[in-house]
């Protein structure tokens, strides 16, 4: 069943739309409307979803002169797929609704785009779940354009760095994947592999966004230690790799995609995993990270930073190794003092 409220559709070229999926988060969607509604851009639309909210949010959307829809409870990724088809944008935002943009942030991203860009990435600064600043913006992005470079990087290792949700606009004709992606509940998964391969990607080092880090995130930020969102990551990471593979074979790419048994990803993940069910590190998956993260290009400072810390975590007692574990994964700023406090 679809419920439907707000003002007509507006113009039928549209160059950006911001879609809100909205699930029982009555106290934070409030926010990220008005900060939608509060940039001034003809050629913006936005358009709220509620995913089936049993909290009043559904109340909370209708107080705003928006395009809103209410259906039935099927996800996140289904829910911004429904968006994406009530409208003509040629690109498309999601923001998450306990997100917000920043001021001027519509205008920034406009100039930005043009039929050849495929995703635009930016910082997003984090916050509690009262808006307060709890750490440097995520993730730290430098300003460029790249049309090559990422797919390069995404085919040897799996993955790039990339913002949260809301940091990302994509263009319309890769959400089509969405509908694919029956195995995941996530929207911005597929979408992040499969943009490097389909054009450019615009990056911004200015943050134009907020991040909110609350105990309800789907990521399990906020949250301690949990093996069972470790192994939902773990899965959920093979399963889009899968349908990477089954992407790039349309594109004649899929022999050079490496095998999810061999990325710093999964590896690193399983790690974590056997530390938060109290197990020991195997060795030979320590070592073989290790490698993975040697013959990366970061600097010899990041690399040894984080082999060490990998080695810590091996060889300390289980209860040290999940409290470094935990202080790493925080979502605050930390420092190599707090890190060693954790450990030891």
């Amino acid at each position: 069943m679809t419920e439907e409220a707000g003002i007509s559709p507006g113009p039928a070229k549209l160059r950006l739309a911001v879609i809100i999926a909205c699930w029982n988060y009555a106290e934070y969607v409030d926010e990220a409307i008005r900060s939608v509604l509060d940039q001034t851009h003809c050629d913006c639309e936005l358009i709220v979803v509620d995913d089936g909210s049993t909290d009043g949010s559904w109340d909370v959307i209708q107080r705003h002169p928006v395009r809103a829809y209410k259906i039935d409870n099927c996800g996140q990724r289904a829910a911004c797929s429904f968006g994406v088809s009530k409208t003509s944008a040629q690109f498309v935002l999601f923001l998450d609704a306990d997100d917000t943009l920043a001021p001027g942030s519509l205008e920034t991203i406009l100039r930005e785009l043009d039929d050849n860009v495929a995703k635009l990435q930016f910082p997003l600064v984090r916050t509690d779940r009262n808006g307060l600043v709890i750490g440097d913006p995520v993730p730290n992005l430098a300003s460029f354009r790249d049309n090559g470079k990422l797919a390069r990087i995404v085919l040897k290792n799996g993955t790039y760095a990339s913002p949260p949700t809301s940091g990302n606009v994509f263009r319309r004709d890769l959400c089509e994947f969405l509908k694919e992606a029956t195995y995941d509940r996530a929207v911005d998964g597929i979408l992040l592999f499969a943009a490097p391969f389909f054009g450019d990607v615009v990056s911004l080092s200015t943050p134009l966004g907020r991040y909110r880090v609350h105990d309800r995130n789907d990521s399990g930020l906020g949250r301690p230690l949990d093996a069972q969102i470790l192994r939902r990551e773990i899965a959920r990471f093979a399963d889009r790799m899968g349908h990477l593979r089954r992407i790039l074979d349309r594109i004649g790419r899929a022999a050079e995609l490496v095998q999810v048994g061999e990325t710093q990803y999964f590896l690193e993940r399983s790690i974590y995993l056997a530390i938060a069910e109290g197990h020991r590190v195997p060795v030979t998956l320590l070592w073989h990270l290790i490698g993975k993260i040697w013959a990366t290009g970061n600097s010899f400072k990041t690399r040894s930073a984080m082999v060490a810390f990998l080695l810590f975590t091996a060889i300390l007692p289980n209860r040290n190794a999940r409290r470094g574990l935990s202080y790493r994964l925080d979502a605050g700023d930390r420092s190599m003092t707090g890190l060693l406090r954790a450990l030891f």
